[in-house]
């Protein structure tokens, strides 16, 4: 029973279904979905966060429960790698699209333009930041920056944090692009959740993306599922290991989930 209800899940009251994909819930969001969710949750001061999920953080919550926990609690995990929008049509949604972080946020960043909703940035370094919010603010006339802070490569002391937090209330924002990495934004936004009154979005890399300081795959590349490939001949040092030890893993975990699904609805078949 309790197998059956991993497979299919929704959010309570989101009215949007999700799948549990190697033990990380996924949700089947749009980039119209999301942004609308993000927007709505910043305008009525909610204290929310948001994962964009993909394929090394499945695997880093499959290593680490304690992750795994903070990944499902997420008020939207969006998938952002193309096998897990694969993984959602294998699992009954055939109607799931990739919704990639640094797509999305400039098209939350257009809504919130329009709407008049306050944003900032946590995390990359200052001369990304400085690239980021130039870029972003010529695109977006209107657009309400108020806060951008790149914080040191070491955790942050008590107090710090709450340095970090005071700021960010006396900014005014109510979104907050965050921009560590996985898994650090994503431990930092769940301690934040409930205290920090914004919505905060882990985007990861987008930050140097949308920078122009590091170059995306060719469009192709990414509806292949081959964005992996590109990023590791890019920065093989660094991310070998997300990759080349992550990606068959979550194949092999993966078609073992599917496997098992189907040989419980035969067994279900037979005792009918």
């Amino acid at each position: 029973m309790r197998a059956q209800q991993l497979e299919t899940t929704s959010i309570s009251g989101s009215g949007i279904e999700s799948r549990i994909i190697v033990g990380t819930r996924v949700d089947a969001t749009s980039y119209p979905d999301a942004a609308a969710r993000i927007i709505g949750w910043a305008e009525a001061g909610e204290s929310r966060y948001v994962c964009v999920c993909t394929v090394h953080m499945v695997m880093e919550g499959h290593d680490d429960p304690s992750f795994q926990a903070i990944v499902n609690a997420a008020d939207l995990v969006t998938p952002d790698g193309m096998p897990l929008v694969w993984a959602l049509r294998l699992l009954g949604i055939p109607s799931a699209t990739r919704v990639y972080g640094p797509m999305l946020t400039p098209i939350v960043c257009e809504h919130a333009a329009r709407r008049g909703v306050p944003v900032g940035f946590y995390g990359g370094t200052p001369d990304v930041l400085e690239e980021l919010t130039k870029r972003l603010a010529a695109r977006f006339p209107g657009l309400r920056i108020c806060y951008a802070f790149s914080p040191p490569f070491r955790p942050p002391t008590p107090e710090e944090e709450e340095q970090t937090i005071d700021e960010i209330h006396a900014s005014g924002a109510r979104i907050v692009f965050v921009g560590l990495g996985c898994p650090k934004q994503e431990q930092w936004m769940a301690r934040h959740r409930g205290r920090l009154r914004a919505v905060m979005v882990g985007v990861g890399a987008a930050f140097d993306f949308l920078a122009g300081r590091k170059r995306q795959a060719p469009p192709w590349m990414q509806q292949a599922g081959l964005e992996w490939a590109f990023r590791l001949a890019s920065e093989p040092r660094r991310l070998w290991r997300r990759y080349l030890y992550h990606n068959p893993r979550f194949v092999m975990r993966f078609g073992l989930q599917l496997l098992d699904a189907r040989r419980r609805r035969s067994g279900g078949a037979a005792n009918d």
